[in-house]
């Protein structure tokens, strides 16, 4: 308990000293078999995500992979270029354009247009649009009631702090897939790759999962000097962020209405480090 309170002490000060209009906050651990979470400000409110929104649609990705709907293995409409390329930005694809600009697996592009591909594949093998797939094997199942996929797949997600902390319970704990599916999905893929991390530069290595970004040794990073190399997740340039240390069994969700910029390069190691505290 009284870590608890310590700890929602430091999430309200968060709230009220970060510059922005509007903040909210969750930690959630997995403590004797069971989420326990802590939040700041108004979990309730439905904002736009951003770039997060490619953990949610990698998760349905892995859903169908274990459905056997589609394989990581499988072409997609480049050749040699298969799913597991794509969900971990190993495709060579063009960042904003379906174009293909290196040969798969020699350089980590990190390509929104290779997301929407990975969508427009699993859509029609599933013969649903891909925000229905989303629906029925994510949002459905884990009760996040507010979300919904309004734009791409690469960054179309709207949703509240309290449906992404069910989201992150999920990734503590999963019962969508198996612990085996998510441990590959949260290993890095293609290693050795080198690639801009956006918003933090070039980095070589840049390690990333399928459509999990892994933090390893970069640096700089958005995470804290504290969190684990194992530690996955994704940041959106709509000023969010979903990050899961496994090494403590802990994670943390952060939704804002102010961009992604220089406010967010400091404050947000400085929190990821300041909640690790106190874990």
């Amino acid at each position: 308990m009284e870590l608890e309170t310590d700890l929602e002490a430091v999430l309200e000060e968060v709230v009220r000293r970060w510059p922005v209009p509007y903040a909210a906050l969750a930690a959630i651990r997995r403590v004797d078999g069971s989420s326990v979470t802590t939040t700041a400000g108004d979990v309730h409110r439905v904002l736009p995500v951003a770039s997060v929104t490619k953990l949610v649609a990698s998760y349905a990705t892995l859903v169908a992979v274990e459905e056997e709907t589609v394989s990581l293995a499988e072409e997609t409409r480049w050749p040699g270029v298969t799913l597991r390329h794509l969900l971990s930005h190993a495709g060579g694809i063009a960042p904003d354009r379906p174009e293909a600009i290196r040969p798969p697996g020699v350089r980590r592009i990190y390509s929104n247009a290779g997301f929407e591909t990975v969508a427009e594949h699993v859509a029609t093998r599933a013969g649903l649009p891909f925000g229905t797939y989303l629906t029925e094997a994510v949002l459905e199942p884990l009760e996040m009631q507010t979300a919904r996929l309004a734009g791409t797949a690469a960054a179309g997600l709207e949703c509240s702090l309290a449906d992404l902390c069910g989201f992150a319970g999920e990734l503590l704990d999963p019962t969508l897939v198996s612990t085996t599916t998510l441990t590959d999905a949260t290993s890095v893929q293609f290693p050795s790759l080198r690639g801009v991390l956006p918003g933090f530069g070039m980095q070589d290595p840049n390690p990333w999962g399928l459509g999990f970004e892994i933090r390893a040794t970069k640096s700089p990073h958005w995470t804290g000097t504290g969190n684990s190399a194992a530690t996955f997740g994704h940041f959106g340039q709509s000023g969010s962020f979903l990050w899961v240390d496994p090494a403590v069994s802990a994670a943390l969700a952060v939704v804002t209405d102010r961009p992604f910029g220089n406010w967010a390069r400091r404050a947000w190691p400085e929190l990821s480090d300041r909640v690790l505290d106190h874990l």
